[in-house]
């Protein structure tokens, strides 16, 4: 490597009316604007572009010397003519993922059950496979690619160029630089990450406040989104490459948000932000992909499809934790690739008329949803259910707007044209907003997520603080089928039903007080 050190603008001018351009900041503008009207600018530009000695390259006829053709490399060995630099894809050696299924009414981690089928992708595919990870892996239980891979350490000399897959480093910004080398070479990658932290990269911090930092975690939180940056100029490369006659497909890059702000345990505040959602939205729909898979069968599914795919910028977001396999693995692909469903296991008589609509997106906003539709068909006979779930977060747009987005016909099935929906989000509110903008009647979409509220404290107490518990989606759909319907029965006794729900969350409040954990009853299955 040579390092060259130089002046900003050097070989420019050096001054312009007595003010300094070659070693400024006024280098990094046009430094003679004015040069066809200003004879001492036209004087300077005259000077500074002879300085190149232009007749020594090329002759009075404008043909390249002989001497500057000489460096040139041979027609095989051009950058433009190697297949390496714009045909090097070739697709996985994938298992089958139905292969890793899990039984339908169990609860298992996603995560653990992606690092299995993920491992089966290392064995299969041993020199064109690798992950990025700055979070490492036994945090997000993915510890069973170690089963047949290593982290490929190259300070040790017992470790280093020994074939180790994972490439694990507390660098956001670097992992994101390796995967885009790696991707762009023609193999294939994985990044998981804690969600909060996919976005970081480093920025400058002076000695006081190094030294005033005693807490990794509040160390890095405290960094701005850039490699998110990184990413989006990432997906510009990729959308102009599609333009490009001659450049054939790349595979996608694909990120695992994992570690989520809903069961962010020890770390309190730091460790919640789902906002790389929010940078993924605004980009052009043919390249962004996003799946909140439900349960470990629906993630297998997702991780399959995504591996395979080219060109795209995936983001699939999961548990690491136990959570209920809602589906059978058929019924895990005919919903992944419809993106949503109505699951008729929750509604009232499989989801036929209802007055109100329950909308999960996201595992643990999802479980909810699950609970509070119980909770409904219990105390609340009299109001028809139905539920629904999305894992394909691009099906909400408009149908122009992503390939991805239903048709009108489609989005009516799923969300009625009249009827009141809660949907309970995973993220902030402002991305189902934003994507549902432009669908007929959205007033009626009352839509729950983040609200920016937390700190160390329980599970479920996250979600109460920020709006997106059962008694909230029950609070939620209450008051929307008084307010949009006027349901004459619930009308009666709305105000009676709404405040003992919120006295719930208030006895939970104080329970948490006084034993410091969750009732265990609350991650029990919900039964209808």
């Amino acid at each position: 490597m040579i390092i060259l050190r130089t002046p900003k603008g050097w070989t420019g001018p050096k001054k312009l009316h007595g003010q300094p351009i070659e070693g400024s900041f006024q280098s990094h503008q046009v430094p003679l604007p004015h040069a066809p009207t200003d004879d001492e600018e036209f004087r300077l530009l005259d000077i500074w572009l002879r300085s190149y000695n232009i007749h020594e390259l090329i002759d009075e006829n404008g043909v390249v010397s002989q001497r500057v053709l000489e460096a040139v490399p041979p027609e095989d060995l051009r950058m433009g003519t190697r297949k390496e630099t714009y045909a090097a894809y070739k697709q996985l050696d994938l298992p089958d993922w139905k292969e890793f299924m899990l039984e339908k009414g169990r609860s298992e981690s996603s995560m653990r059950t992606v690092g299995k089928y993920v491992s089966k992708v290392i064995e299969m595919n041993p020199k064109r496979f690798r992950i990025f990870s700055p979070d490492e892996l036994m945090s997000n239980k993915l510890d069973a690619i170690f089963d047949v891979t290593h982290r490929n350490f190259q300070w040790s000399t017992k470790t280093a160029n020994k074939g180790g897959r994972v490439l694990e480093i507390l660098s956001e910004n670097t992992c994101q630089g390796w995967m885009q080398g790696y991707t762009l070479t023609g193999r294939v990658s994985l990044f998981p990450s804690y969600e909060t932290f996919l976005g970081i990269v480093s920025m400058y911090l002076n000695k006081v406040q190094l030294h005033s930092m005693n807490n990794i975690a509040y160390f890095r939180a405290i960094f701005f989104d850039a490699s998110a940056t990184m990413m989006i100029q990432y997906a510009k490369f990729v959308k102009m490459g599609m333009q490009t006659s001659w450049r054939l497909p790349l595979g996608s890059i694909n990120y695992i948000e994992t570690s989520t702000l809903w069961r962010q345990e020890h770390n309190g505040f730091s460790h919640q932000n789902p906002s790389f959602l929010n940078n993924l939205i605004n980009m052009k729909g043919f390249l962004v992909r996003v799946y909140l898979p439900p349960d470990a069968n629906c993630f297998l599914s997702t991780i399959a499809h995504c591996l395979r795919a080219k060109n795209y910028i995936n983001l699939m977001i999961g548990s690491k934790h136990l959570t209920p396999v809602w589906l059978s693995p058929a019924e895990a692909e005919k919903h992944c690739i419809a993106g949503a469903s109505i699951w008729k296991f929750a509604s009232t008589d499989n989801g036929i008329d209802p007055d109100v609509v329950l909308v999960g997106c996201g595992a643990e906003v999802t479980f909810e949803v699950i609970a509070a539709a119980s909770i409904l068909k219990k105390d609340v006979p009299e109001l028809r259910v139905r539920v629904v779930n999305v894992t394909d977060l691009m099906i909400l747009p408009l149908e122009n707007e992503h390939p991805h987005a239903l048709d009108a016909g489609a989005f009516e099935s799923l969300f009625t044209n009249e009827k009141p929906v809660v949907f309970n989000f995973h993220g902030y509110p402002s991305v189902v907003k934003q994507l549902v903008f432009g669908r007929p009647r959205t007033e009626r979409f009352i839509i729950l997520g983040y609200q920016e509220e937390g700190t160390t404290t329980t599970s479920f107490r996250m979600l109460t603080a920020n709006g997106t518990s059962r008694f909230d989606v029950v609070i939620a759909a209450i008051r929307g089928v008084v307010r949009i319907l006027h349901h004459p029965q619930l009308f009666l006794r709305a105000h009676e039903l709404v405040s003992s729900y919120a006295h719930k969350i208030r006895e939970h409040e104080k329970f948490i007080e006084k034993y410091g954990k969750d009732p265990d009853h609350l991650m029990d299955i919900p039964e209808f």
